[in-house]
């Protein structure tokens, strides 16, 4: 009986994974150069946890467990919570800025679709105790930078940029009470999924009175920060929030990333605990969900029992990312399963036991090396499969080695061939030859 994977998961044969290594090793590279440190922790948690962030609807989307002891368990469906709880636990002894990465395999009990799978990896760097907007701008810039070293310009996608704080305070003052707040909240972070009809009917019902209605609607069709003054009261809350998403476009501009970033009020973010900037991700064409998301979070670690501190950060997954790059041409069939440094070859079987003994010695010394497994291949084949094997050089043990103690050095790029000496060789790897 064939067993077939479950839906929603992947299997990751050799050239699969190979492509899943080169996605996150450039998350963690651009991760380092940004200055972050990286953390993980645990696969599953509390259930708890993920219910103070989310509410108990949020139990329908995970995969939950009752362990053996009686406790509520689920397998992390993000990994933001795992971050308030560590941070939280040594508080008083981390070094602020706390700047981390990370980037976990997460599962979440929904419906398979293009884009989102039930399980998938995520990149997420996040910035606790700086309260400046500098620090949004920081984390914009380093999904940007990513984005830009996998060859993805301000002509494929841009980042979008709002604010939930300028968002509450201009509702408010249009006489919108605190308490229908997320619910309008989640509204308006539909608007870009819906046709404009069904958006406005939702609103409607969230926001009887026509007249506030219509101003939510011209609020969120302007799209840049100069018509946005001219629709905000001379309030100093609104001023604060108008100029945080003011400056943050600034530095971005500064940084040299300014051209990927445009600000867009529809970006607002469903979940209820953003508190200030608030940004996605998006394919200039549209026709995908967004590529990574994030935002501040000033009360995150307060409502998981720790003191008030001011966090932003982002998550990235891999599946629209990988779509996307295969759709730009970006992550083509040439990224290599292997790279093999040395292929031992001989010119006869006869040298069989020096072949081991050499790439024993170059594995010893931290080279990667390998040979075929068939005795009687001719060196025809071997070479064959020193290419198979994406080997950058081939090692030929033959004739030269009884006359002289001698070795046959391909270059497999160029197959340009030098004999060397035995020890030479040897001495040439010490000194990174």
């Amino acid at each position: 009986m064939k067993i077939p994977p479950v839906k929603g998961t992947r299997d990751f044969y050799p050239p699969q994974m190979a492509v899943r290594n080169w996605i996150i090793d450039g998350w963690k590279r651009v991760s380092r150069r940004n200055g972050f440190e990286e953390y993980d922790g645990p696969i599953f948690e509390y259930l708890k946890m993920y219910q103070v962030k989310s509410g108990d609807e949020i139990v329908e989307q995970l995969f939950n467990m009752t362990d053996r002891g009686g406790r509520d368990l689920a397998i992390r469906p993000e990994i933001t919570p795992t971050l308030a709880r560590m941070v939280n636990q040594q508080i008083n002894s981390l070094a602020r800025p706390i700047k981390w990465f990370s980037v976990p395999r997460l599962c979440r009990a929904e419906r398979p679709q293009k884009g989102r799978l039930r399980e998938f990896f995520q990149w997420n760097i996040d910035i606790i105790g700086v309260d400046s907007v500098l620090a949004d701008a920081e984390v914009i810039f380093a999904t940007v930078d990513f984005l830009r070293e996998v060859g993805l310009g301000p002509s494929d996608v841009k980042v979008k940029i709002s604010s939930r704080k300028l968002l509450g305070v201009f509702l408010s003052g249009i006489g919108v009470g605190q308490e229908k707040l997320d619910g309008i909240y989640a509204v308006l972070d539909k608007k870009g999924k819906l046709p404009a009809d069904t958006f406005e009917e939702l609103l409607k019902e969230q926001v009887p009175d026509k007249d506030a209605a219509g101003k939510i609607l011209d609020f969120m069709r302007v799209d840049s920060i100069p018509e946005v003054e001219k629709l905000i009261e001379a309030d100093s809350n609104e001023r604060i929030a108008w100029n945080e998403v003011k400056n943050v476009l600034a530095y971005l501009e500064m940084m040299g990333v300014g051209e990927y970033c445009v600000y867009d009020p529809s970006i607002v973010r469903g979940l209820a605990y953003y508190t200030g900037i608030v940004f996605e991700v998006h394919d200039i064409v549209g026709e995908l969900r967004a590529i990574c998301g994030g935002g501040r979070y000033d009360n995150l670690l307060k409502d998981f029992g720790g003191p008030m501190v001011s966090a932003t950060g982002m998550g990235m997954g891999d599946c629209v990312l990988e779509i996307l790059l295969r759709e730009k041409s970006l992550l083509g069939d040439s990224i290599s399963t292997r790279e093999i440094e040395y292929f031992v070859a001989f010119a006869d079987n006869v040298f069989g036991s020096h072949v081991y003994r050499l790439a024993g010695e170059l594995r010893r010394r931290g080279f990667s090396a390998s040979f075929s497994y068939k005795p009687e291949s001719g060196l025809s084949k071997q070479l064959k499969e020193a290419s198979a094997q994406n080997a950058k050089k081939c090692v030929i043990i033959g004739q030269e080695f009884l006359e002289g103690r001698k070795l046959v050095i391909k270059d497999m790029g160029t197959s340009e061939q030098e004999v060397v000496g035995y020890d030479d060789f040897l001495v040439s790897l010490e000194r990174g030859g």
